[in-house]
């Protein structure tokens, strides 16, 4: 029987001593990439943006001295807020804009609901 040489190295594997690999071809373990975000949403940041947007829509349903109002004054306020939350969540803290998106629409969402329960129960629509 003679000698053969057996199939060569991985690379990264069974370089001489003192010699290191240029990077050029991978060496050893590949490493797979770590994407980030690069503004990760945080409870913290969504918490204060519910909590703003949710004084935000109180106060202006407070203006509305009846449903009709406070459902006008709801929607103009919701309209405001989600151009902001637009904003936010392009441009500025993520988490922010996820919150005043989150509770604007739970604002609206109230305020279509007392609007549809007056209307069932008068058969008047309420908002003209």
């Amino acid at each position: 029987m003679t000698w053969q040489p057996g199939p060569p190295p991985p690379p990264g594997v069974g370089y001489p001593v003192g010699r290191t690999p240029s990077g050029l071809f991978p060496s050893g373990r590949p490493v797979r990439p770590t994407y980030r975000e690069p503004h990760p949403i945080t409870a913290g940041g969504v918490a204060t943006g519910g909590a703003v947007t949710a004084a935000w829509l109180l106060l202006f349903g407070l203006l509305g001295g009846d449903l009709r109002g406070y459902a006008w004054w709801t929607v103009g306020a919701g309209v405001a807020a989600w151009a902001v939350a637009l904003v936010l969540v392009r441009f500025g803290d993520r988490g922010v804009g996820t919150g005043v998106a989150i509770v604007t629409a739970g604002g609206w969402s109230i305020a279509a609901a007392m609007v549809v329960a007056r209307w069932a129960g008068s058969g008047n629509w309420p908002l003209w």
